[in-house]
């Protein structure tokens, strides 16, 4: 049989290191789909909806530090893909993303199902080439590869599903992707004159976000010497949280009121690896400097005395034997006890009596905190789900928490799960979603039974976009369009032939998260919680203090006092 196109390019995948496709079939992607039945060394995994494709692809790659991939047919299809395309790109993992087209003949005619793939992905890729013909390849496969690697995003492979038919009998080398991390460090000149801002500084204080993985021991020995607090922003949670003496807590609007305070009360602050994107949680008139791998982040949040381009890890290393050690540490101390009484009042709030329903959120997410294995993978949907895991998951340098923190997406939560589940068998994978998240992309949970992942869905069930409504009470508004029909997940997740359980008293709630983390195979916990909860942020504004009020008059006003009522006794009375 004449190798096809279609034949070179999963070659070049599996000579690449690539164990599967993530998609839904089309005939626009017959040639691929044949080529990888053929194949016997590369898997298809069904989803269904290929926005979570690109979710699980992008899961794999973070966690497993390789390139995978994700496909969708022509027009609608690849369309699907490029929210999750987004998020990748934006959380730098390389994803590359087969973009099947209509047959060549036809573009250009407005024929059925013809969209624009090099223009629709231009926004979310580094990379869109279009396959024409047999001697692009495989070097075209390679560059796209090779640039989602470089680039640490997403390129996209347009692929005609005629074109992918035609005959190729080009030999496919082994040729591997380059992977290489060299060591990036400021020049010297830069070091120095970091360093002497850090020496001059009284009061000191560090601001780590996700480019800080890998760099935990470095960073100890950096606020040691400095005597500094360190704030974390939330995708250097999972990487900086544990065994750290000099952790003062998150800051935005998830974070805490140390952090806040931490930061503000500085004269120098120091970010390392992050975008911390929320300007009005900067401190204004003291020494900020920044430590960033791309030149363009560069106090673009925030104005600069001093930027440098750099790995923090590498950076780090070769900074410590300028500074000076500091040898008074009441800065330091003031801000550690101020966390651990922020952290007191925050444990004194997870709680669950028997019979008092519904649920508090904070109670769930502890407790699922508590049970779950060391080495844990955790998602979280966007909205109040990754308020509760970035104050209530405990993170050990093991565990791994993953999110649309950038990108900002909902229903996130699943899809990634599914990555991560077959990314890394046999690890604990604990997917906690919102009833908004998980109704928007439900129909994956037939994904979870059809390839037998063992993940364990966490429904924060209020019957509400809940972090929309917080929103909306901090402006002012009254909440509009933000209730959710009562649904059971559970129920749902039965009908599917899937195990689950509905969760009502605080009483029931630890035996059956026991039960669903010792079952084998996926379970779903459908947890009934607290509407009303309030998740203050770590600085009152007075325009917040004043669009609250304003709610408070508008509820009362419209016949809606009793939600007022609620909101005292969920969260005065625990």
């Amino acid at each position: 049989m004449a190798k096809t196109i279609a034949d070179v390019l999963i070659e070049t995948l599996i000579n690449a290191g690539v164990k599967r496709i993530y998609g839904i079939v089309g005939d626009s992607l017959n040639a691929v789909l044949d080529s990888i039945r053929r194949s016997e060394k590369i898997e298809w995994v069904g989803v269904r909806h290929e926005e979570v494709a690109a979710f699980a692809a992008g899961a794999e790659a973070l966690l497993n530090d390789h390139i995978a991939v994700c496909a969708g047919s022509s027009g609608p299809g690849n369309l699907h893909l490029i929210n999750g395309l987004y998020d990748c790109n934006h959380s730098r993992i390389p994803v590359l993303a087969i973009a099947a087209h209509i047959q060549s003949s036809e573009i250009g005619s407005e024929f059925f199902q013809q969209t624009r793939p090099e223009l629709i992905f231009q926004d979310c890729a580094h990379s869109i080439e279009t396959v024409q013909r047999a001697e692009q390849m495989p070097s075209m496969v390679n560059l796209a590869l090779q640039t989602a690697i470089a680039n640490r995003g997403v390129s996209v492979l347009v692929l005609p599903g005629d074109v992918a038919a035609l005959d190729d009998n080009v030999e496919v080398t082994t040729v591997p992707v380059h992977t290489a991390e060299p060591v990036i460090r400021p020049s010297n000149d830069d070091l120095t004159k970091l360093a002497e801002y850090l020496n001059n500084g009284q009061k000191v204080t560090l601001l780590c976000g996700g480019g800080c993985a890998g760099a935990h021991d470095e960073l100890m020995k950096l606020c040691h010497k400095l005597k500094s607090p360190m704030v974390v922003a939330l995708r250097g949670k999972e990487f900086l949280e544990y065994d750290n003496p000099y952790y003062v807590g998150l800051t935005g609007l998830i974070g805490y009121s140390s952090g806040y305070h931490a930061m503000m009360d500085c004269d120098v602050l120091l970010m390392l690896g992050t975008d911390f994107p929320y300007r009005q949680f900067y401190p204004k008139n003291v020494t900020i400097l920044q430590v960033d791998i791309r030149s363009a982040h560069l106090g673009r949040r925030t104005p600069l005395a001093h930027g440098v381009v750099g790995k923090v890890k590498d950076t780090v290393e070769a900074l410590l034997p300028l500074l000076d050690e500091k040898d008074n540490d009441q800065y330091l101390e003031k801000h550690v006890n101020a966390y651990r009484k922020v952290r007191e009042g925050l444990d004194e709030l997870a709680v669950g009596k028997p019979g008092r329903k519904p649920i508090h959120p904070q109670y769930l997410t502890k407790v699922v905190s508590d049970l779950a294995d060391e080495n844990t993978v955790f998602t979280c949907d966007v909205g109040t789900p990754t308020l509760w895991s970035a104050r209530y998951l405990k993170m050990n340098g093991k565990r791994r928490l993953l999110g649309s923190f950038n990108h900002g997406t909902m229903a996130n939560a699943l899809p990634q799960a599914i990555g991560a589940a077959i990314a890394q068998p046999g690890r604990q994978v604990v997917a906690l979603c919102g009833d908004g998240g998980l109704s928007m992309l439900m129909g994956d949970l037939l994904t979870l039974r059809k390839h037998k992942l063992p993940v364990k869905v966490v429904v924060f069930n209020n019957n509400s976009l809940s972090f929309v409504e917080l929103e909306m009470k901090a402006a002012g508004y009254l909440e509009t369009g933000t209730e959710l029909v009562s649904t059971d997940f559970a129920a749902i997740a039965q009908a599917m032939g899937l195990e689950g359980i509905r969760v009502e008293d605080p009483a029931d709630l630890e035996g059956a998260v026991k039960h669903a983390f010792t079952h084998d195979g996926p379970y779903i916990i459908d947890v009934a919680v607290n509407r009303q909860e309030l998740s203050l942020p770590p600085k009152i504004t007075y325009d917040q203090a004043q669009g609250f009020s304003l709610w408070m008059l508008k509820a009362v006003l419209n016949g809606h006092g009793n939600e007022i009522i609620e909101v005292a006794k969920t969260n005065l009375f625990r």
